[in-house]
């Protein structure tokens, strides 16, 4: 299979047509430019079908009136907008290409030094960005890569709501019996539901009694609250200071968010267990899983945000896909910090980050590395960064050799030399 890597194009050949996009939610800005500087004016098409279709006629006649061999299409990475455009212009005689919009941004104040932002400006400007050499060649994910990818960005979102939930449940909650949130601690126990379902006011808890409740909860925990729990909630209930105006409204609205938070679990479930079938169709699925610590979700985020970790050539364009590449400002006897760029793709930060919290546990493969940097004097933080990068670079190692992890490897061959 070949590599497509996600590097900087070299500035391309007299024979080359550069079109660029602007994307917008309703109408694109579409431009052309030919080797020898002669360009059309910035023109708008709608974002659908027949405005694609106009856009490719457009610049296919450009590339015929001036002979040239080929065409770069490129564009600024963005959201959902550009995305039927891409898989529109995939399947032409074009070569996808995407620039930084913070290259864009920092590159504007050149044409006619000024900040100014248009439509008719930001595709020239991308133009210019890619005629001097610094687009990235885009990376699409395919088949069950992507996916992965929506069902990744779907539960994302779904986690996200769920904690939105969890809090308005909570700040209800407190308003009518601030004793429940002090004794319960949390919202995403099935206990805390429970109570708040069946017994939802200090004055139902009251009239249940001590010794039923204790054995509530003790049947709803499965043993693990048992009578002090149980005995905190009472008190609680006999001597709260929740609000009694309005309680009724209040209610309503626990009930319906409760309701929505099952609902909320269960499509998540839904898409973990679809997750989990997708990634066994990928093939280098294994390699990533021999790493005790990560598990089969967080696999298939990781695969679902790079794409395919076959099509990068080398450990750099991961770690900058990821935004934990390193950077420093220095200037004459200033020595700057070393930092992470935070540029690339954060909810592969966040998946990497978790699995690291996973693999620096006390067992984990990478626990004695993570010890040995908190000796070296470096704060937590920066610990689990530099273990995450590690981390990064042995699983694109596992994938590239299609190899396992195996745990103390080092370890056995030092004794099989010994031996």
């Amino acid at each position: 299979m070949g590599k497509i890597k996600a590097e900087k194009r070299k500035r391309n050949n007299r024979k080359t047509l550069i079109a660029t996009v602007d994307i917008g939610k309703s109408t694109n800005s579409g431009y052309w430019r030919c080797p020898d500087g002669t360009d059309a004016k910035p023109f708008e098409f709608f974002n659908n079908g027949r405005g694609f279709a106009t856009f490719c006629h457009r610049i296919i006649q450009a590339q015929k009136a001036y002979d040239l061999d080929e065409i770069v299409v490129g564009f600024e990475s963005t959201g959902v907008y550009g995305e039927p455009l891409v898989h529109y212009l995939r399947k032409r005689p074009v070569r996808l290409v995407q620039v930084n919009p913070m290259h864009t941004k920092r590159l504007k104040e050149l044409q006619g030094n000024s900040p100014q932002k248009t439509d008719q400006k930001d595709p020239k400007v991308i133009a210019d960005i890619i005629e001097l050499g610094h687009a990235l060649t885009l990376v699409v994910p395919e088949g069950a890569s992507a996916e992965l990818r929506r069902l990744t960005h779907g539960r994302e979102r779904c986690m996200k709501r769920r904690t939105a939930l969890l809090n308005q449940l909570r700040d209800l909650a407190f308003v009518i019996f601030p004793e429940f949130v002090q004794v319960m601690k949390g919202m995403r126990s099935k206990s805390a539901r429970f109570i708040l379902r069946h017994y939802p006011t200090p004055q139902s808890i009251a009239r249940c009694g001590l010794e039923s409740m204790t054995a509530i909860l003790k049947k709803v925990s499965r043993g693990r609250l048992g009578e002090e729990r149980a005995l905190a909630l009472y008190e609680g209930a006999i001597n709260s200071v929740g609000v009694i105006e309005g309680r009724e409204s209040i209610l309503l609205e626990i009930r319906e968010i409760l309701s929505a938070l099952e609902a909320t679990e269960h499509f998540i479930a839904d898409l973990e267990e679809h997750m989990s079938g997708y990634l066994k169709e990928i093939p280098y699925s294994r390699s990533i899983l021999s790493l005790k610590g990560i598990g089969e979700i967080t696999a298939a985020g990781l695969i679902g945000e790079v794409g395919d970790f076959r099509k990068f050539a080398t450990i750099s364009e991961m770690m900058k896909l990821a935004g934990l590449n390193l950077f420093e400002i220095s200037s004459g006897e200033h020595k700057g910090k070393r930092r992470i760029s935070k540029r690339g793709r954060p909810l592969l930060r966040k998946l990497l980050y978790f699995a690291t919290l996973n693999v620096v546990r006390k067992g984990g493969v990478m626990h004695e590395v993570y010890q040995s940097y908190l000796q070296r004097g470096m704060i937590k933080m920066k610990a689990l960064i530099a273990v995450a990068r590690k981390l990064l670079r042995i699983i694109f190692a596992l994938v590239r050799d299609r190899s396992e992890y195996i745990e103390e490897h080092s370890t056995i061959q030092n004794l099989k030399e010994a031996a």
